[in-house]
C-alpha cells in the first residue's frame, strides 16, 4: 500500500480484520519447531524456481513469519533473511526450515535500511521469481502458491496483494479491496503496491533497478520503486488472493513517529524527481497536501485524533523533506541505466 493511499483514504477505511485462519495459533506460538512437510495427509511442495526474500532488524516476530511460510500449502525453493540485527537465533529459526527442504540463507549485514536489506537479499537471489515480505508480516497459507501462479501467467508484471491487519494491537496500513486490478501508468493519487506483499521475476527487477538507499527515502523507497515501476513500462498487478497479516506492534506515540518519517521519505521522495522536472510529481505532491489540508480540519472538528495526528505529520514535514529530496545527488544503481529517474 502506498502512502499517498494512507494520506488519502485513511485508516478507517481500510481496517481489517483479525486473521482468523490459523493466524492466532501462530501468532501465541512463540516457541516450537516449525511444522512437518507434510499438512495433514497433503504433502507441501518445494517450487525451485522462487524464493522469498525478507530483510530483518531481528524482531522476534520474524519467527512468527517464517513458520507462517512453512505452514503454507507450498514452500520456495529458498528464503533469504537480510539480518541488520545481531539476534543469534535466526540461524536455528532457518534451521527448522531447511529440514522441510528449503534452502537457507543467511546474510548478516551492516547496513541500515529496508532499501539495503532487500538489494542485498535480491543480489543473493537466483531463481526466476522472487517474493518479498518484511518480518512483521505473517503469509496466508496460500501465498506462495498465489504469487507464484500469478508471476508465472504475468512474467512481464510485477504482482502485489492484499495486506490484512494480524495479531491484537491495531495497524494503519492495510489494503482489503476484494476487486483485481492492473495499473499501467502512475496515477495522481498513489500507486498501489505493498512493499511486504510483493512478487517479481528477476529479469523485471534488472530492468527496474535496486530499491533507492538514499536515506532521503529511507521510509519511501517501495513507494519511490513502485513509481519507477511505471514510468518504465512494467505493469503491477493488484491480485486480492495473495494474502499476508501485517501484526501491529507500535505504540502511539511511535506511531507518530512513523507518520513524521513516511511524510519526510515521501517529500524526499517527491523532491528527487522535481529535481529532474518531473511535473506529475508535483501536481501529486500539490493533490495530497490539499487533502491533508481538509482531513487535519476534519479530523479537528470530528475530534478524531489518528486522522488529526496523521494529516498534521504530512502537512509539517512533507515540504521539508521534499527540499531534501531536491539537494539529493543520489541515484539508484541501475542496471538498465535508461531507467534511473
Amino acid at each position: 500500500m502506498r502512502f499517498e493511499q494512507l494520506w488519502t483514504e485513511g485508516p478507517h477505511d481500510y481496517l481489517g480484520g483479525i486473521a482468523t485462519f490459523g493466524m492466532k495459533d501462530l501468532l501465541s506460538s512463540g516457541t516450537g519447531q516449525m511444522s512437518s512437510s507434510k499438512t495433514g495427509s497433503v504433502s507441501q511442495v518445494v517450487r525451485d524456481d522462487i524464493s522469498v526474500v525478507i530483510p530483518t532488524v531481528g524482531r522476534l516476530i520474524l519467527k512468527k513469519c517464517l513458520q507462517s511460510i512453512a505452514a503454507g500449502n507450498e514452500l520456495p525453493g529458498k528464503v533469504i533473511i537480510v539480518d541488520q540485527s545481531s539476534n543469534m537465533e535466526i540461524r536455528e529459526w532457518l534451521n527448522d526450515l531447511e529440514e522441510l527442504g528449503v534452502e537457507p540463507k543467511h546474510i548478516p549485514s551492516t547496513q541500515t535500511g529496508r532499501a539495503a536489506g532487500l538489494n542485498r537479499g535480491l543480489e543473493c537471489a537466483d531463481t526466476e521469481f522472487v517474493a518479498i515480505t518484511d518480518d512483521d508480516c505473517l503469509v496466508a497459507p496460500d501465498w506462495l502458491q498465489n504469487m507464484r501462479t500469478h508471476l508465472k501467467a504475468s512474467p512481464t508484471s510485477v504482482v502485489t496483494g492484499r495486506v490484512e491487519a494480524g495479531g491484537d494491537e491495531g495497524v494503519q496500513i492495510v489494503v482489503t479491496s476484494m476487486s483485481p486490478a492492473t495499473f499501467y501508468r502512475p496515477r495522481i493519487k498513489f500507486d498501489t503496491m505493498s512493499g511486504g506483499n510483493l512478487g517479481v521475476s528477476l529479469a523485471v527487477r534488472n530492468h527496474i533497478g535496486p530499491f533507492d538507499e538514499d536515506r532521503v527515502v529511507r521510509c519511501a523507497e517501495d513507494a519511490e520503486w513502485a513509481y519507477r515501476t511505471l514510468r518504465s513500462g512494467v505493469a503491477i498487478q493488484y491480485a486480492p488472493d495473495v494474502v499476508i497479516y501485517h501484526c501491529g506492534w507500535r505504540n502511539s506515540r511511535e506511531r507518530e513517529y512513523q507518520y513524521r518519517d513516511y511524510a519526510l521519505s515521501h517529500g524526499g521522495f517527491y523532491g528527487k524527481y522535481l529535481r529532474r522536472g518531473d511535473w506529475f510529481i508535483a501536481l501529486r505532491a500539490l493533490v495530497l497536501y490539499l487533502r491533508e489540508l481538509r482531513r487535519f480540519v476534519r479530523g479537528a472538528v470530528r475530534r478524531n485524533d489518528e486522522d488529526r495526528r496523521m494529516a498534521w505529520a504530512c502537512l509539517r514535514w512533507l515540504g521539508p523533506g521534499i527540499l531534501t529530496g531536491l539537494r539529493s545527488r543520489t541515484v539508484p544503481r541501475n542496471l538498465d541505466a535508461g531507467n534511473e529517474p
